[in-house]
């Protein structure tokens, strides 16, 4: 039997870039004659290799080792480049038609992830559908994660309320179809999202609880997208300052909002990281109330109380008391 080269075992590993191959699996795939020269040559041969670095050892002499993606330089000038702003358009209030107040400060390009962390039951799907409803006509929009789809892959029943609800808003074309794409993806989304449009995600779980593992999914998330949005929806416990895989999640998000509780039936917004802005933005917060599932209703900034500090409590002698300048909120309108 003809005896193997290197260049034979560079020919043989460039599908393979990105995976991990060993001895056994390459004597094996490469039909190497146990009897020959290349069953013992192979070990000098990706030694010579990971010195071209095409491979890289484990680092643990245990024959295991990392075919390299071969990459070529990104050219910067002399081809079009897309630098300006994406145009994604914000929920508004219901009853005056304004754009709630972060849009204006806010600057999205194409390939940005925005990220929204929410305590359950105030907001997150709410602003979801009007993310939705107010790019439908102006960008291609897929829906995917829990909330939109059944396990037997049809509309929730919650979600179709909503788009009833939202009669503003034509969901169809003239001929009944669709105008936004409906996914019934709930894992793996990094697979499913769709290049160039707006991504809406809501929301994204790990089921066995490792819940770190999202940061990698939203890298990957981003790199999907292309030159569209990721929208992704998060849950956030009520006591925490970031949601599920805490700091992890900041990672590739390029703007990170969280969304409490205000009051007993007020939602609150709050800008937590922003890679491009107009001006001062990080740490800002909106309040707003939501009806029937959908509606969004008065919509104003809010600041933390300058009585109580935005902690909703003051000292009373020994105690503590309810703070009256706030009603215990923590917040008030600017």
């Amino acid at each position: 039997m003809v005896e193997i080269t290197i260049a034979d075992v560079r020919r043989f590993l460039i599908p393979l870039q990105g995976r991990v191959v060993d001895y056994k699996y390459l004597r094996e795939e490469m039909r190497i004659d146990p009897n020959g020269k290349s069953w013992d040559n192979i070990r000098s041969i990706m030694f010579d290799l990971a010195f071209e670095k095409l491979v890289k050892p484990s680092g643990k002499r245990d024959g295991v080792f990392k075919v390299i993606k071969q990459v070529e330089s990104v050219k910067v000038f002399g081809i079009e480049n897309n630098t300006g702003e994406f145009g994604l358009m914000f929920p508004r209030d219901f009853d005056t038609g304004m754009e709630i107040g972060v849009a204006e400060h806010l600057v999205i390009r194409p390939g940005d992830l925005m990220l929204l962390a929410g305590v359950s039951n105030f907001g997150k799907t709410a602003l979801s559908v009007n993310f939705l409803a107010e790019n439908i006509d102006k960008h291609q929009c897929s829906l995917l994660g829990n909330e939109f789809t059944t396990l037997d892959n049809k509309p929730t029943p919650r979600f179709l309320n909503r788009l009833k609800v939202a009669d503003w808003v034509q969901w169809a074309d003239e001929a009944g179809n669709d105008k936004f794409e409906l996914l019934p993806v709930r894992e793996d989304f990094e697979e499913h999202v769709r290049d160039g449009k707006v991504n809406i995600i809501d929301w994204i779980n790990i089921s066995s609880g490792e819940h770190y593992l999202i940061s990698g999914m939203l890298e990957r998330i981003k790199h999907g997208v292309g030159n569209g949005i990721a929208i992704v929806v998060i849950q956030k416990e009520e006591s925490r300052e970031l949601g599920r895989g805490a700091g992890y999640t900041r990672d590739f998000a390029d703007v990170y909002l969280t969304i409490d509780k205000h009051g007993e039936f007020e939602s609150r917004l709050t800008v937590g990281k922003v890679k491009e802005s107009r001006g001062s933005i990080v740490g800002r917060s909106w309040a707003f109330r939501i009806s029937e599932g959908v509606k969004l209703h008065d919509i104003r900034e809010i600041v933390k109380c300058p009585t109580c500090y935005g902690k909703g409590w003051v000292k009373s002698g020994q105690s503590s008391a309810p703070c009256s300048g706030c009603l215990k909120r923590g917040y008030v309108d600017r």
